[in-house]
């Protein structure tokens, strides 16, 4: 397997995190200025040729109805654009509440709003890539159980 790369795109900002080869733990790994990826997307290219990544999964704001807002629009807008330099496919997942999940568990470790600025977008980005890791391993193993039942 290889890696992906986790993507919390916000106004300003864009938490990276990147998972293990093997899939199974997701890590934040910085946080790029939003304004200059959108007008150049080379160093997220570089990313994902310094970690060899397979593919990137895109947080998703939908609303907490589950249904697509404005948020959610531009956020697709954003990788539609960059989607035809990106040398990998793109997904997105929904990330709702990943932020504020992101600044709690800062909060308990003891980090102050201000201290949290620079991090929690990369935090976000992680709990996201996390989510979809687990969900992927959860039908991975379920495909397995089902088809070792027959085969044993």
């Amino acid at each position: 397997m290889s890696r992906l790369l986790g993507l919390d795109i916000g106004e300003k900002r864009i938490g990276v995190a990147v998972s293990d080869p093997g899939r199974r733990v997701a890590t934040p790994l910085t946080v790029l200025d939003a304004a200059r990826v959108r007008a150049d997307a080379r160093e997220l290219i570089r990313l994902i040729d310094q970690y060899e990544a397979s593919g990137l999964i895109v947080g998703l704001p939908l609303t907490l109805s589950g249904e697509e807002g404005p948020q959610a629009r531009r956020v697709r807008e954003s990788i539609g654009r960059l989607a035809q330099f990106l040398p990998v496919p793109v997904s997105f997942v929904d990330e709702r509440l990943t932020s504020s999940e992101a600044g709690r568990r800062m909060r308990e470790a003891g980090l102050t709003e201000k201290q949290q600025r620079g991090s929690k977008d990369m935090v976000a980005a992680a709990i996201l890539l996390q989510a979809y890791l687990d969900e992927s391993h959860e039908e991975h193993d379920d495909a397995e159980a089902d088809g070792g039942a027959n085969t044993r």
